[in-house]
């Protein structure tokens, strides 16, 4: 459980195996709980002192990406894809924005091809970092898993955007494993992506409190 926790003289961050208690200084008062970020995710985000505003960000991104694989399995059981690093890439995708501090709050793709390099820095392989680029990257990528399809999916929608460029692409690659049409997968998918990117408003307005 993730608490994020306001009062009236600053904020600090405790960090446990399972939760972060988040607290928040001068924002008027709240309680958000949300679902567990992986451990690994956990430690990363400890070592670095990541700000409030990106623990803030990777637990949004986090929680739509289980929205989507849970969507993802009870529309079309068994796809082959590693759930547990579909986690901690959303967990972790903006990593990056530790060293790039400005992107938090303004544009900026540094962070994109800086994160892969700080996690395997603090010991994450490859086939987990790479994450914190191909978020951004997708388009430009050579080879792209399903699983890096879904985190940049859930980078987009959670604020309430979408894109049928990667939403055509994640229908492609689902009716391919699924031996279904395209346009079969491509509704289904319409309707999940859908009903998430339409609680985007509290979603943005939980994070714009969280200005660093």
């Amino acid at each position: 459980m993730i608490k994020f926790i306001e009062s009236q003289q600053g904020w600090a961050f405790s960090f446990a195996p399972k939760d972060i208690h988040c607290i928040l200084w001068g924002l008027g008062g709240f309680l958000v709980d949300t679902r567990d970020l992986p451990d690994d995710a956990l430690h990363v985000l400890n070592r670095l002192n990541a700000p409030p505003r990106l623990i803030a960000h990777l637990t949004l991104v986090h929680d739509v990406t289980t929205e989507i694989l849970k969507s993802l399995d009870a529309q079309w059981q068994n796809l082959p894809l590693d759930k547990n690093a579909v986690l901690f890439g959303a967990a972790t995708h903006d990593i990056g924005k530790v060293l790039h501090p400005d992107e938090l709050v303004g544009p900026g793709r540094n962070h994109e091809q800086d994160g892969p390099g700080l996690l395997e820095q603090m010991g994450i392989p490859a086939d987990r970092s790479r994450f914190a680029r191909t978020h951004g990257t997708w388009k430009q990528e050579a080879t792209l898993a399903l699983e890096d399809i879904i985190v940049a999916l859930a980078d987009t929608c959670w604020k309430g955007k979408r894109d049928e460029e990667l939403e055509s692409n994640l229908a492609s690659r689902i009716a391919g494993l699924q031996g279904i049409k395209e346009w079969e997968a491509f509704i289904a998918l319409d309707e999940i992506v859908a009903r998430i990117a339409a609680h985007a408003e509290e979603r943005l307005a939980w994070q714009s409190q969280f200005n660093r």
